[in-house]
């Protein structure tokens, strides 16, 4: 039999790529892992049932269904555990893509000593990586240094490496964190702390721990139990917890997803927001409108509910 080309694709949907068989008509399965690694076996929809059926394999050789390859698209079949770990892969850089582009900021260094300079803070941090920028905040007045101080570094990675770690300066403990001074009194401060959903429960926080590791030094791990299918993962680098938000993830072949973890502060605020409203309605069960329109009156602050009846 001459030389022919089977149409191959890793799915349904995608371009198919053309194998040449062997001289009997066969195709090797390791002419099919030579395009497509890992791959296992291959499979084709029929066409009068419109269901998939598998290629015959003997000892590495794929056998044409009736002798006759056709004019069909193959799909190539991987292991579940290899397919898994693809995905896993496909996941991490697509997070990793995302955060190629994070640009370095200004990190703020609490606990300074009185004595130290701003010499004496590039002398130091010079020691992780290059250093655009230092800055010892100080008295106007008195010229005496306030006890912290601003560095900023070129590459992101010594960035997140300073933040994952406290600083002898010295003689002192220092600690290195993203300043949140952008952000309004009524905006939610930026969260270390991600929210994973979908988890099932053979999920342990030191296979949930090492999986997160891949993104950034994680700070802590938290299953509650009883056990309510969703995990905490704290970051040492909150920049790291906002560049998952939102991802799909893949861990133990199971798709999890990813949100950001409000802070307690926010929470504590609506349970307080939603007493003060309950009081109110108490007060003004016949309000005209009903509780509809109570409510809107109080979300856009119009009656100031004296706090001494909370």
């Amino acid at each position: 039999m001459s030389e022919l080309y089977i149409r191959v694709a890793e799915d349904e949907n995608e371009e198919p790529m053309e194998i040449p068989s062997e001289d009997d008509g066969t195709i090797l399965l390791s002419s099919v892992a030579a395009q497509f690694p890992g791959a296992c076996g291959l499979r084709y929809r029929n066409p009068e049932s419109q269901c998939m059926r598998g290629v015959r394999l003997v000892e590495g050789v794929l056998h044409a269904p009736e002798n006759d390859w056709g004019n069909l698209v193959y799909v190539v079949n991987y292991p579940k555990d290899n397919k898994r770990k693809m995905d896993e892969i496909d996941a991490a850089s697509a997070v990793k893509v995302k955060r190629g582009f994070q640009k370095t900021s200004d990190l703020i260094v609490l606990g300074l000593p009185w004595k130290t300079s701003e010499q004496d803070l590039k002398d130091y941090f010079t020691t992780f990586g290059e250093v655009i920028m230092v800055q010892v905040k100080r008295d106007l007045k008195t010229g005496n240094s306030k006890g912290f101080g601003f560095v900023r570094f070129t590459e992101y990675e010594t960035q997140t490496k300073v933040i994952a770690q406290r600083h002898m300066i010295d003689g002192r403990w220092c600690d290195c964190k993203l300043p949140n001074s952008k952000a309004g009194p009524d905006e939610p401060m930026r969260s270390r702390k991600i929210f994973v959903g979908r988890c099932t429960e053979d999920m342990t926080t030191d296979e949930l721990r090492q999986y997160f590791m891949q993104y950034g030094e994680v700070t802590d791990v938290f299953i509650p139990k009883p056990f309510r299918a969703f995990a905490f993962v704290t970051f040492a680098d909150d920049q790291v917890a906002q560049a998952l938000c939102g991802e799909d993830l893949i861990i133990k072949g199971i798709s999890v997803h990813i949100s950001n973890a409000e802070p307690k502060h926010n929470n504590s605020r609506q349970m307080m927001d939603r007493g003060r409203f309950g009081a109110v309605h108490q007060l003004f069960p016949n309000f005209p409108g009903g509780s509809a329109s109570l409510a809107a009156m109080f979300d856009r602050s119009q009656y100031q509910f004296p706090s001494s009846h909370v």
